[in-house]
């Protein structure tokens, strides 16, 4: 495979990634993929910001979720984001102790 196929065949697995996260399953919650995956959408949107900056690209946090999540972080919190329960946020600490 080329190197030009490859890039755009991960562009495509990226893409349906994004829409799988934002459209078909916008009710599972950063924290529960973090305690389950080690990721989530804003590591996804900071990963975006890196990979800009690593091509001279000026982008800040902001900028990268707003490509990400289609609109401001804040809304999206506002019209998804749920309270994380006492369990989530105690399996958060333990798996991520230094975050």
């Amino acid at each position: 495979m080329d190197d030009r196929t490859r890039i755009e065949l991960e562009a495509a697995a990226f893409r349906a990634l994004r829409r799988h996260l934002m459209e078909e399953r916008p009710d599972v919650q950063n924290i529960d993929l973090m305690n389950l995956a080690g990721f989530c959408r804003n590591c996804l949107s900071r990963w975006y910001q890196e990979a800009a900056a690593e091509r001279g690209i000026a982008m800040t946090k902001d900028e990268a979720r707003e490509i990400y999540y289609g609109m401001p972080y804040d809304q999206w919190k506002t019209g998804h984001q749920t309270p994380a329960s006492p369990e989530a946020q105690a399996a958060f600490l333990k798996s991520h102790p230094g975050d």
